[in-house]
């Protein structure tokens, strides 16, 4: 079992004075990643939108909930794999789409494929991602993957992104509804940083050939788009950085300026506040792989979303990024899935931060959860090792969570073995 080999691992590492690369604690954990990474880093990483109050809500809502254990149970054996669209995983946990990974560390999301592909967890390939989605699949391996799809004002370049996620083995099509607009972020804000305009987390973009044939093309409809700088040292250090960042000769990008246009592009075409429930069918039309929506936290929308056809839904509310004092993900969770009533998977995302958390999801009807910013301390701390630590660690305390609780499957788990406190 998982979660007895790992403690033993370390544990027998220790006698010859070793110790995780990644501290197991989440706390320590989350402090030593931040005091590793830069402030602007730390901040795109850790913040939330206002107060921060929903993202300390998202953490509160699970120490809310208490495992109700069972004993006597003969638990010796235990399986935590699970299905998920046709997808087997060995725990019931897929990685998070976080955006502009190369702030935690170089090797960026190639860092988070290589080490879920050794631990054959499902990696959501972010539409922000530092990294082109081929060249993660490639480091994947087998192991499933799925493409996250933030709707942007070309519906070529969404057709362009889908097709590409198909090419490269793509399961799924997370399709993000909560990020029309970016939610107020005092922690960016206050630094006047926003990663996109210094090239940073737009590698699906630069790498795709609907978007490069559009760089010309007039800037129609944007909401607003990269302003005039004042050339400075520090502006000059950003375009630097762009040119660095940008795919091509050196040459080429001088002559054609393509990487600041990369930037003003991006920035004018990112978000459709405008989509409606309506434009699900032009989405199913351009793909026949399942769709999941995520950012769903209201049961109405749940329905909605049944009734629309999609295949799955995630409740979340953006790890606490765009809207301050909203419902907990896990508040609204045995809403969302009482209304569903079985008919699609639900699965969790938000505030996830071990197993004992996972174990409380799947009790509440959860599927599966996403994990996120664990994933990325463990980045910052130590690159693919730190990751796989991380997913790791998650796994063995789920493990032992599940047989401490008295339960032998992820099947096994139910609304009995947690209570509100």
């Amino acid at each position: 079992m998982v979660g007895p080999r790992t403690q033993g691992a370390i544990y027998s590492a220790g006698v010859a004075g070793a110790r995780p690369r990644v501290p197991t604690a989440m706390r320590e954990l989350e402090a030593q990643a931040m005091r590793a990474m830069s402030p602007q880093a730390g901040a795109y990483i850790a913040g939330g939108a206002g107060r921060e109050d929903t993202m300390h809500d998202n953490l509160t809502a699970f120490r809310a909930w208490k495992i109700v254990p069972r004993v006597l149970r003969d638990v010796e054996h235990r399986d935590t794999s699970t299905t998920l669209l046709g997808m087997t995983l060995p725990v019931p946990i897929l990685t998070a789409p976080i955006g502009v990974l190369e702030m935690a560390h170089p090797d960026a999301d190639l860092a988070v494929a290589r080490a879920a592909g050794r631990a054959g967890i499902p990696m959501i390939f972010s539409n922000q991602a530092s990294v082109p989605m081929e060249e993660c699949a490639a480091a994947l391996g087998s192991t499933p993957r799925l493409f996250q799809l933030y709707w942007s004002r070309s519906d070529d370049l969404v057709r362009s992104f889908v097709e590409r996620a198909e090419r490269c083995g793509c399961r799924g099509i997370v399709l993000t509804l909560d990020t029309s607009m970016l939610g107020w972020r005092p922690r960016d804000l206050d630094l006047a940083s926003l990663p996109f305009l210094r090239g940073m987390g737009i590698a699906q973009y630069t790498s795709d050939p609907v978007f490069r044939r559009e760089l010309d093309l007039p800037l129609t409809g944007a909401t607003g788009s990269a302003p005039a700088t004042r050339i400075t040292w520090q502006a000059l250090g950003v375009l630097r950085d762009l040119l660095r960042r940008t795919p091509g000769p050196l040459a080429h990008k001088l002559r054609t300026d393509w990487p600041r246009k990369a930037v003003r592009r991006f920035v004018a075409t990112y978000s459709r506040p405008s989509l409606q429930w309506s434009d699900l069918a032009r989405l199913r039309a351009m793909t026949s792989l399942p769709i999941l929506l995520k950012g769903i936290l209201h049961p109405a929308d749940a329905r909605l979303a049944i009734d629309h056809g999609v295949d799955a839904i995630i409740v979340s509310n953006h790890g606490g990024r765009q809207i301050d004092g909203e419902i907990a993900s896990l508040d609204a969770l045995p809403a969302v899935v009482a209304e569903v009533a079985g008919q699609r998977p639900v699965l969790l995302d938000s505030g996830i931060r071990g197993g004992a958390d996972v174990f409380k999801a799947i009790a509440l009807g959860a599927a599966a959860v996403l994990l996120g910013r664990p994933y990325v301390y463990g980045l910052a701390l130590a690159g693919e090792h730190g990751v796989a630590e991380v997913l790791r660690n998650v796994h063995a305390e789920f493990d032992l969570t599940m047989g401490l609780a008295g339960c032998t499957t992820v099947a096994g788990i139910g609304a009995d073995n947690v209570r509100h406190g």
